[in-house]
């Protein structure tokens, strides 16, 4: 520690020696400037110096390798590499490798719109590899921007996602998980794409707004009087039937059974005549009065009570098809809203399904009456009365089938939340399809998840709540894809029985081997005789497929285990990403650590807020208030930019707008004024200040960190004596250090227009000075030139008007 309890740095870190030029643009010789530190080896020597230090390895979540990067990220990397440098500053050996997400549909898209599908220009290899090609430019393009901003990483070995060790790791991965035996395979409810044309992961799927169709329809009994009887009634010629509702017409087809709840209490009421005949109806007895009224029937009638578990096995009508509908019970019935009773379509719902498993339907049905709908989203061939209509269109013509019929009760619109794809914000469908999956339930997956998590340190705390309540109420994870560009599920599948092979794990290993060598093409080259020998002729190579939340899901594997002899590791010391993580890349690799190592992968998880705009609105693409790093960095300072993602806390919501970042850059004005002022005190080591030091020790402030900064220059520019000048100097480079700021001289700085435009912006900054003292704007004048001054720009007041001169 030095005399003033500030922490010297030139015992901790190796810093480069820096011969900055006198003149020249700063947006074009800046990037010559990380040049420089590169072929210096900046990041190697900090590793070099560090070696036998205690470890801290933050982990770095992959940013996907798709067009240029935006404010969102930068704020993230920019977190990080703050991070990695305070452990670095206090004594940490403290490696951070980058890396990126290169499999997935949005490469594929692009690639489509150049050269077609696969078929039309190019076969499967040759639009894998132009997928690849398509990837490197883009991780070429954020990397460069990443650094520029200053971020100190491996950035010349950065992981990535489809190089062929990763791709062969994830493969390995897989096997492990198969040997735990939490995989598993079947015929599922999936949140369907019909424009990707593909299953979605959990976390590709946002909410929106949707308005939907609303109806209630009757489904009339077979045996109208015994069902009447449960309620102590007779029925006569009555018709009797069990309205459900639903927002969901086009589903219908699909309809199995009507589910009641066990423990609810049903009414029988009079309902509507129907062709002059008279209708009783089965509502539940919390919603029977909201129902009639929807039918039009203001003062119910009720003829008799009775329990949900009393009219299980009872044989309703389909409303449209030849079809006997069971009356069964589930759990997931509630009175919240409808009528008690829920049409049951197993290939549509994940409660569907569930309760239709129970009750034996799925081996009962098969398609088209399970999953009536293509991958398309038009129905089936041989789907009676709506065959080749799209879903969303034939909900109107199944109004029509239903009021035909007479068994239509009601009708409307209704606005609610609804899934949607993230990617093309269409609305989704649940469809029944093969898929592979991660079992929740197998082998206790889910309990030991929410065990693990318990032992993890969660920043803000509230995190650790809001993971665990995804983790017990999540679905399986549906771990395939219909798609070309990703790591394939190496699985041979019997061609009878549709089981895997006995020896799948060992056999994926096998592939891993090949594909480490020849990436993933090596699955669709093998000759599966190679492998299989005689056997061949009995199995088929699975061509799903891996989900790309599973490719970063394993970086814990395919990265820290696999790059241990490089100071990495697992589980990390921390993963830091925002908060929309938890549902992502958190969950993910928690579920495939604890699958694996049965621990989560990580000791810490950090999540900050996100940037919106002026009014305050999340940057998106979808709206088009997204700002691009590139762009900023045209216009500005990569040091301003920096400095704009530190001026919020992490915690909080980063207002981004042009003003800000002009104050960002006459904020480091007067910084860099003042070390200009400071020229004269000799060249010293940097010291980290202990009120930086305390900021960023105290969850991460780095507002207070640059308020002290800032403190610091008023310090230095009225201080007096050489060793106070001397000292406050060197705490306001170190401080700047630590934060990644005043990394140049002020000459440099100054220069950043250029000699002429720097001229131009001090004369217009005077003519501005003259305008405000003539409309007697004063406060403004003395700002304009106290500003001035900072820089070193002497003014003077003469007979021909105000001059100015450099210091």
């Amino acid at each position: 520690m030095s005399e003033n309890g500030s922490k010297d740095y030139k015992h901790t870190i190796s810093l480069p020696e820096t011969a900055f030029p006198m003149r020249g643009d700063l947006p074009k010789r800046e990037p010559g400037m990380l040049t420089g530190w590169q072929q210096r080896g900046l990041y190697a020597q900090v590793r070099e110096k560090a070696k036998g230090r205690p470890r801290f390895v933050l982990h770095d979540g992959p940013p996907y390798a798709n067009g240029s990067i935006h404010i969102g990220h930068a704020v993230n990397k920019v977190l990080k590499d703050l991070v990695v440098k305070s452990k670095l500053l206090s004594g940490f050996d403290a490696p951070y490798v980058p890396g990126w997400d290169c499999h997935g549909l949005p490469i594929e898209l692009v690639v489509e719109k150049k050269f077609g599908k696969v078929g039309d220009k190019l076969d499967a290899a040759a639009f894998r590899a132009k997928c690849r090609e398509y990837a490197a430019e883009q991780i070429a393009g954020q990397s460069k921007d990443f650094q520029r901003l200053g971020v100190l990483g491996d950035w010349e070995h950065p992981y990535r996602t489809m190089d062929f060790a990763f791709e062969a790791d994830m493969l390995r991965a897989l096997a492990r998980i198969i040997e735990n035996g939490h995989l598993s395979r079947g015929v599922k409810p999936v949140h369907w794409c019909f424009d990707c044309g593909s299953a979605l992961a959990e976390a590709e799927i946002e909410y929106a707004d949707k308005v939907s169709p609303q109806i209630d329809v009757a489904y009339d009994a077979f045996e109208p009087a015994a069902l009447a009887a449960k309620f102590g009634a007779q029925a006569g010629d009555a018709v009797v039937a069990v309205p459900i509702w639903t927002t969901t017409p086009w589903t219908l087809p699909a309809s199995l059974a009507v589910t009641l709840g066990p423990e609810v209490d049903y009414v029988l009421v009079e309902g509507p005549v129907r062709e002059g005949k008279r209708v009783l109806l089965v509502l539940a007895e919390a919603l029977h009065e909201p129902a009639l009224k929807r039918y039009g029937i203001d003062a119910p009638v009720v003829l008799g009570r009775a329990a949900g578990a009393a009219l299980e096995g009872f044989e309703l009508r389909h409303p449209f098809y030849e079809r006997r509908i069971p009356v069964i019970l589930g759990e997931h019935v509630t009175t919240d809203a409808g009528t008690g009773a829920v049409h049951t379509a197993p290939g549509h719902g994940q409660e569907d399904y569930q309760v239709g498993v129970k009750y034996g339907l799925l081996e009962k049905y098969k398609t088209p009456e399970l999953n009536p709908v293509g991958g398309n989203g038009v129905y089936l061939p041989g789907t009676p009365l709506v065959e080749g209509q799209f879903i969303w269109k034939a909900n109107d013509s199944i109004l029509e089938l239903l009021r035909a019929r007479g068994v239509l009760l009601a009708a409307g619109k209704l606005e609610h939340s609804y899934p949607h794809c993230w990617r093309h914000k269409s609305p989704v469908a649940f469809r029944a399809t093969p898929q592979w999956f991660i079992s929740m339930e197998q082998k206790g997956l889910r309990s030991d998840a929410l065990a693990a998590i318990k032992q993890v340190q969660f920043v803000p705390d509230w995190g650790q709540a809001r993971i665990a309540g995804m983790v017990e109420g999540r679905p399986d994870w549906c771990i395939s894809r219909q798609r070309t560009w990703g790591v394939p599920i190496a699985l041979f599948i019997h061609k009878v029985s549709g089981e895997p092979h006995p020896r799948s794990v060992e056999l994926m290993r096998a592939v891993a081997d090949r594909v480490a060598q020849q990436g993933a093409d090596a699955w669709y080259a093998l000759d599966a005789a190679e492998l299989l020998g005689a056997e061949a002729a009995e199995y088929d190579k699975v061509t799903d497929i891996l989900d790309v939340w599973f490719d970063s899901g394993v970086t814990h594997e395919a990265v820290l285990a696999a790059r241990a002899a490089e100071g990495l590791g697992k589980p990390a010391d921390l993963y830091l990403e925002g908060s929309d993580q938890h549902r992502g890349w958190f969950q993910s690799s928690l579920l495939t650590g604890v699958a694996m190592d049965r621990a989560a992968p990580y000791k810490a998880v950090l999540t900050h807020g996100f940037t919106v705009d002026a009014q305050g609105r999340k940057m998106s693409k979808s709206i088009g208030n997204v700002a691009l790093v590139h762009e900023l960095l045209e216009q500005h300072p990569p040091e301003a930019l920096r400095y704009a993602l530190l001026s919020a806390h992490y915690r909080q919501p980063l207002e981004w707008s042009d003003s800000l970042i002009e104050q960002c850059v006459r904020t480091l004005d007067r910084l860099y004024g003042t070390l200009r002022d400071l020229g004269d005190v000799p060249v010293i080591e940097p010291i980290v200040p202990v009120a930086i030091e305390a900021a960023l020790c105290d969850d991460l402030n780095t507002p207070a960190a640059l308020a002290e900064l800032a403190r610091i220059a008023g310090e230095a520019r009225k201080a007096e004596s050489p060793i106070a000048r001397a000292s406050l100097k060197a705490e306001l480079l170190g401080g700047g250090l630590l934060l990644g700021l005043l990394q140049q001289s002020p000459a440099a700085w100054f220069s950043r227009g250029g000699a002429e435009g720097d001229d131009a912006r001090i004369q217009a900054l005077v003519d501005e000075r003259n305008a405000a003292k003539q409309a007697r704007d004063f406060l403004r004048a003395d700002a304009i030139r106290k500003q001035l001054a900072e820089e070193g720009v002497l003014l003077e007041d003469t007979a021909q008007g105000v001059r100015w001169r450099r210091a």
